[in-house]
């Protein structure tokens, strides 16, 4: 009985869920019922219903279901930008947005490349954007939909998506950067699309840099 109540989650998950949302986060929803099974043959006495909300409540509220089909939270190395200067340099008080700046590590790195940057970070989550204001002094982080915020004033946007995302990003990118903004992708390059240059972190993986329009001629 266990096992066909099991193998019933895992077929609902599958079939309840997008393809977009990618086999690990199936995986994940799947994997509730027989977990919360295996806890409860443990005898802990954790039986109230009520008990199994407040870890639901707890990732709500960190991460609310219109960002889902985002990318979770993956911080940026502090050291991973390093560099990155050289590659995609930027004029003194440039506007540099990190989209979707969770925790603020990206912010951080960020800082460390473009010292006089003025930075602006944007996250869906009111808790992670709370931090992130804390632990990034200076820098003006709100509260907000990545998608849904224009992109038009900034010189250089920075994304730690996920691979799925990155054709939305190349066409919201394309629809409002202005002439010679960056789009800097760390990790994940965008589909079809051939870089402006490529930085290597100082760990081993790749920031893919785009300009989605073509700088204007002096």
């Amino acid at each position: 009985v266990v096992l066909a109540a099991v193998v019933a989650s895992l077929l609902a998950t599958l079939w309840v869920l997008t393809s977009g949302q990618g086999w690990w986060r199936r995986a994940l929803m799947g994997l509730g019922f027989p977990l919360s099974w295996a806890l409860l043959q443990t005898g802990t006495g954790i039986t109230d219903a009520w008990v199994w909300l407040l870890p639901l409540a707890v990732l709500l509220l960190l991460y609310p279901p219109s960002a889902w089909r985002d990318a979770p939270l993956f911080p940026t190395p502090s050291h991973a930008l390093d560099g990155l200067r050289d590659v995609a340099p930027l004029v003194p008080a440039a506007h540099v947005l990190d989209a979707g700046c969770g925790l603020g590590d990206g912010l951080l790195a960020l800082a460390r490349a473009y010292p006089d940057a003025r930075l602006f970070g944007l996250e869906h989550s009111a808790v992670l954007a709370w931090v992130a204001r804390v632990r990034c002094r200076g820098v003006r982080v709100r509260r907000g939909d990545m998608w849904a915020h224009t992109w038009a004033s900034y010189d250089a946007v920075y994304v730690f998506q996920r691979p799925e995302s990155m054709a939305r990003v190349w066409a919201k990118a394309l629809a409002e950067c202005k002439p010679g903004a960056y789009v800097l992708s760390l990790e994940f390059a965008i589909p079809d699309q051939t870089p402006w240059a490529t930085y290597l972190c100082p760990d081993g993986r790749p920031l893919w840099v785009y300009q989605p329009v073509a700088a204007l001629p002096d």
